[in-house]
């Protein structure tokens, strides 16, 4: 079975999605690690960085994203949902890769999100709101080495399921007040679900993004982070503020471009790999 692990902050523009779609194509294409994203976020950012506006377009309008799993588990829908069919292959623009899937989102998931407390649970009410993707993806997960999924911010269904199929998680922040604040309730709620659920959903590390060294609010709240023993540990590797991030984002069909070309030969490449190094260290020993 594979190592999933979800990317949460419950506030947006955090560069959670970033840190996500960074990682995969760095496991896959430095490692060549078979991986898989899930984008439970109804944004779609991870979805168009990895396919592109239009392809996604296509797959929405054909029912072949996340949003038709969740309905077809809804009374009085008639939607059908095919994993194998809605997974897309070998989705990276970066060169070499081969092994990186994608499950795609819909900007459909902000409104089904709020029904499905009303999900059909089946004759023997065995269906939860919170095990739709469970039940959805159990036949195709094996199919990975890593499955990372991109959650939206906040804690409810739709996030709550992608924790139910993840080993962990980690927490992607800027390191000022407004994004960090949040961090409490995210452990404290998570280590709550996982309880109900009786699962081990270990919080990984807090991702330090955005940084900017000539910043004195940055520097100290990465001091503060790494000082709160209530918190899991701050990884070493930091994203720092680059304007490469904005390129990177950019779909480019043809794979003409290698890793640190996306993402920068000037420090932002080296953070990523750093970080998946220091990701796959704590899996490795997971493992053991």
């Amino acid at each position: 079975m594979p190592y999933v692990f979800s990317t949460i902050n419950l506030k947006g523009g955090v560069g959670k999605t970033t840190v996500s779609v960074a990682l995969a194509e760095y496991f896959a294409s430095d490692w060549n690690k078979s991986v898989l994203v899930i984008d439970l976020d109804p944004q779609t950012n991870a979805t168009v960085m990895m396919i592109g506006e239009k392809r996604w377009e296509t797959l929405n309008e054909n029912g072949l994203t996340i949003a038709n799993m969740f309905r077809q588990a809804l009374p009085g829908e008639d939607a059908t949902f095919n994993f194998d069919s809605a997974r897309q292959r070998n989705v990276s623009d970066v060169s070499g890769t081969r092994n990186l899937d994608l499950l795609p989102s819909s900007l459909d998931l902000i409104h089904i999100q709020d029904e499905l407390v009303n999900i059909d649970r089946g004759a023997f009410h065995a269906i939860t709101p919170a095990s739709v993707l469970s039940r959805a993806s159990r036949d195709f997960l094996h199919d990975y080495d890593i499955v990372i999924i991109d959650c939206p911010p906040n804690l409810g269904f739709i996030t709550q399921n992608g924790l139910v199929i993840s080993d962990g998680y980690i927490i992607p922040t800027i390191p000022d007040v407004l994004s960090t604040y949040g961090i409490p309730q995210i452990l404290t709620r998570v280590a709550a679900f996982a309880e109900a659920v009786s699962q081990d959903i270990d919080p990984l590390g807090i991702v330090v993004t955005k940084y900017q060294a000539n910043s004195n609010v940055h520097r100290n709240t990465v001091a503060t982070l790494n000082n709160n023993d209530q918190y899991p540990p701050v990884y070493n590797s930091i994203i720092k503020q680059a304007n490469q991030v904005a390129d990177a984002a950019a779909h480019v069909s043809g794979r003409n471009r290698t890793y640190r070309q996306k993402w920068g030969y000037r420090g932002l490449a080296e953070d990523f790999m750093g970080l998946g190094d220091e990701i796959l260290k704590q899996i490795e020993q997971d493992d053991e």
